[in-house]
């Protein structure tokens, strides 16, 4: 008999989600807006300790949406990390900026502040036009706010921060989600809480939080009839989509710990092996533990991540290499960057590895079972 399949991260949803569902069906509010939406706006704000938020389709919208605000477009650059997920570097594309790939740290695989800050110092001596930074807080680690920060500033550019893995993650005591001139974070349904498919907005500044609402609604100006300004986009949060987020907020913080139980066992599994590593550090403390990234050197390792990755597999437990970088996908051939190798290196030797928080303490001794086979040649 075939044992069920393990995922990643899927969805940890159950009674209190659906009596939240419910309520808001039953209320009659099943247009796209309604009053779950503007109570999860406002529980998401104060989470992260936000002035405003948007709840939008997909982080992918919130970028976007920052950068249409800013009036981000062709001929402008945006250093942007390369170690990260499609989406990211999509949305500077869909506006007409060049992404502007900037490699990682070695030991957190996020955007490296030294290599950001030449990248924007040669950009701008090449009289390049930078509006925006975008870091990426990988599997739920944060990015080196302070000196990344300290680049922006110093460089007179915006920071959006890409948060769409960290929710529930902090930096030196703060949240993330709000950082930078503006946040974004993902609520799709592999992330630690989801609404099946949306996200959010964060952001200090009213005027912007404004403008994206708008825009996320077709861009239709106040008056009875339908008038139009400037091109708009169908990129609203729906009702029912937030009445979800709203029970998996009340339960984020239960998540997240789960999520870090699973860790602290992953390091108990690994904490002799050689050549192995957690990508992120010794460090979980900020960390919501989204995912478990590991990295294996085979010059000290005497199994791979591609070893682990195919007994996970005849075990029915899903794992997925790390982020293939973007300056290696097809789709960004002829895009410039600044790279020196790490992340590329970091991809060809990791393995992320599951960590869901709906994960039952069975299947997770399958898990373990699989990785001492492994580690024990």
């Amino acid at each position: 008999m075939i044992a069920s399949r393990i995922l990643l991260s899927p969805p940890d949803v159950g009674e209190l989600e659906q009596k939240y569902v419910l309520r808001a069906m039953q209320s009659g509010w099943v247009a796209p807006a309604g009053p779950d939406l503007t109570a999860f706006e406002e529980e998401v704000a104060a989470r992260v300790g936000a002035a405003h938020a948007v709840g939008l389709a997909s982080g992918t919208a919130a970028l976007h949406l920052a950068m249409v605000s800013w009036g981000v477009g062709p001929g402008d650059v945006v250093p942007v990390s390369t170690f990260t997920f499609a989406a990211t570097v999509n949305a500077i594309r869909y506006v007409g900026a060049t992404p502007f790939f900037v490699d990682a740290e070695e030991e957190s695989g996020n955007m490296s502040p030294v290599l950001l800050a030449q990248a924007v110092e040669q950009l701008q001596a090449e009289g390049a036009h930078v509006p925006v930074i975008v870091p990426v807080d990988l599997f739920g680690k944060c990015v080196e706010y302070d000196a990344i920060a300290e680049v922006a500033s110093s460089a007179g550019v915006r920071l959006l921060s890409d948060a769409a893995e960290s929710l529930g993650a902090t930096y030196n005591g703060r949240a993330a989600g709000s950082f930078g001139d503006a946040s974004v974070v993902s609520f799709n349904g592999n992330k630690i809480m989801t609404t099946s498919g949306g996200g959010m907005l964060l952001t200090d500044d009213r005027a912007l939080a404004d403008h994206v609402r708008k825009l996320s609604t077709q861009a239709r100006e106040p008056v009875a009839h339908y008038e139009h300004t400037e091109v708009g986009y169908n990129y609203r949060l729906s009702n029912i989509l937030a009445a979800l987020g709203r029970a998996q907020l009340v339960r984020l913080d239960d998540m997240v710990a789960r999520r870090r139980e699973f860790r602290t066992r992953y390091r108990a599994l690994l904490a002799d092996q050689p050549g192995v590593r957690i990508l992120g550090g010794a460090d979980d403390s900020g960390d919501n533990c989204w995912l478990t990234p590991i990295v294996v050197d085979p010059a000290e390792s005497p199994w791979t991540a591609e070893d682990l990755g195919k007994a996970m597999e005849a075990a029915n437990v899903e794992t997925r290499p790390l982020w293939k970088p973007m300056h290696l996908q097809p789709v960004s051939a002829g895009l410039p960057g600044l790279t020196d190798g790490t992340s590329e290196r970091i991809f060809d030797q990791g393995l992320t590895l599951p960590a869901g928080s709906g994960t039952s303490d069975e299947e997770f001794a399958r898990i373990e079972t699989t990785v001492r086979e492994v580690t024990a040649r």
